[in-house]
């Protein structure tokens, strides 16, 4: 019977190539939109009174605040643009015998982003 050969990997296998980096950056960057999530949901349902919710948009208005929501911003942003540039390579899609361009498909799935993004802000604003 023979051996199975198992190669070491080293832990930061990650940073050898630009491919692997830029993967790691987006699964970090959805637990960090979620981590968000999670508390955002949990300091609503925390403001249960007046006092609590007015000190919850208090802290929401302040410099911090504003900070924290930038960069979360930024890696969402990070995240929904690398993950738009991904679509094409797991979603091959034929029409036929031909497929369709890689363009389309990403352009397709950036198009409908921008319009349920701004479908979502339309009802929060209006």
């Amino acid at each position: 019977m023979t051996k199975e050969l198992i190669r070491p990997l080293p832990r930061t296998w990650w940073l050898r190539k630009q491919s692997y980096l830029v993967f790691m950056i987006r699964e970090l960057t959805s637990l960090v939109v979620f981590a968000y999530a999670a508390l955002l949901v949990g300091m609503i349902l925390t403001a249960s009174d007046d006092a609590s919710f007015s000190g919850l948009f208090e802290f929401l208005e302040s410099t911090t605040s504003v900070v924290i929501h930038v960069g979360l911003f930024i890696f969402a942003m990070f995240h929904t643009i690398t993950w738009i540039a991904l679509t094409p390579k797991v979603l091959v899609l034929w029409r036929g015998d031909e497929q369709i361009e890689p363009d389309v498909i990403a352009g397709a799935n950036g198009i409908l982003f921008l319009l349920v993004s701004g479908g979502v802000l339309w009802l929060v604003l209006g």
